[in-house]
């Protein structure tokens, strides 16, 4: 059963009002629009002129992430799962399916359901795309090149990814997305636009999402030791939220679809030790760092190739990790303490 949390009066896509300043650019639909990214991405899409509703079951993604939004007349949010059928007759331009746990503890917890949501998610959200003739973006992820033997990775690699694995249902999940993604491309002529984000941090994070970047946040400033899996050599490239959200609209915004997926990510390479070095320096901490064992099928490096996005898009990343970090943490030291901690220098 679908809810409506606040009800926006539309009518057709030619009887839109404009943001103040006689501007409108359409009506756009963001599924998973009370998550990490997603109420960022709606968030923006309001700043750009468009009215936004949000479609969201609120497993992962929180209200309190719209409280904001929620004061603006062009936006509205929709509790419902996309692995349902859409009960919509609203008209779209631009639908962005951003819905689907992406922590591994969170999209591990079910299984079977993220694997629907990948893929019966995507099928629903195309069929509606279809219907309204609307532009399509779906955001898929870094982990269909599973842990690569091409580094760093371009789109062009196939990937090596565990097709059984415990991380399977999200990865396997996404790679049958984008081939339906591609299919109804071809199929339909479908305008799609297909996004494979690498990791991802800032505000809005959840504290317990099991994310690398909020871990470390979290551990550190409630005094813990910070969990490093495996050695800590293993590599990851960090993109903070804002400047993802950039490359989605410049991706979404192109005069013509890619051919094929866009890798959006910071091709800036750190190891999970230096990452947990610099947040117990960001913080101030006492705490010390412990060795767990490396969870099974944890990639070994992650580092995107830009070349597409840089030529094509005229997009690459903008905040350093420093910055990016520096911000997170107060995000965090105000979610969890009200700002009560003494930042240290290296933050100041």
């Amino acid at each position: 059963m679908s809810k409506v949390i606040k009800v926006l009066k539309l009518g057709s896509r030619n009887d839109q009002r404009g943001n103040g300043n006689g501007h409108n650019r359409g009506r756009a639909l963001v599924a998973g629009g009370a998550g990490f990214l997603g109420s960022h991405l709606c968030e923006r899409l309001l700043q750009d002129g468009y009215d936004v509703v949000a479609l969201d079951n609120f497993h992962t993604g929180k209200r309190y992430n719209l409280n904001t939004l929620l004061r603006d007349p062009r936006f509205s949010c929709m509790e419902h799962d996309i692995v349902d059928a859409l009960p919509l007759d609203l008209r779209f331009d631009e639908i962005y399916n951003l819905a689907c746990p992406a922590s591994p503890p969170h999209y591990q917890a079910d299984p079977i359901h993220t694997f629907k949501t990948s893929v019966l998610g995507a099928l629903n959200l195309l069929e509606l795309a279809r219907r309204n003739n609307a532009k399509i973006f779906q955001a898929s992820t870094s982990e269909v090149y599973g842990d690569p033997f091409v580094h760093p990775q371009p789109e062009s690699y196939f990937g090596n990814v565990n097709t059984h694995g415990p991380r399977s249902c999200y990865d396997e999940g996404k790679r049958s997305a984008e081939t339906l993604f591609f299919d109804y491309s071809r199929t339909y002529g479908l305008d799609i636009r297909v996004a494979r984000i690498f990791n991802t941090y800032g505000r809005r994070m959840q504290p317990d999402d099991g994310r690398v970047v909020s871990n470390f946040i979290v551990q550190a400033l409630r005094g813990e030791d910070l969990t490093v899996y495996g050695s800590g050599l293993q590599t990851r490239s960090f993109c903070y939220a804002d400047d993802l959200i950039e490359g989605f609209m410049r991706l979404m915004n192109a005069p013509s679809a890619p051919a094929h997926p866009v890798n959006l990510g910071n091709p800036g390479e750190f190891t999970i030790m230096e990452l947990a070095t610099l947040v117990v320096s960001y913080t101030n901490s006492r705490s010390k760092i412990v060795h767990r064992p490396l969870p099974i099928d944890d990639p070994r490096q992650r580092k995107p190739d830009i070349s597409f996005a840089r030529s094509n898009l005229g997009w690459e990343p903008k905040i350093s990790l420093a910055q990016g970090l520096a911000h997170t943490v107060d995000y965090f030291d105000a979610l969890l303490y009200g700002s009560r901690i003494t930042k240290g220098a290296a933050a100041s």
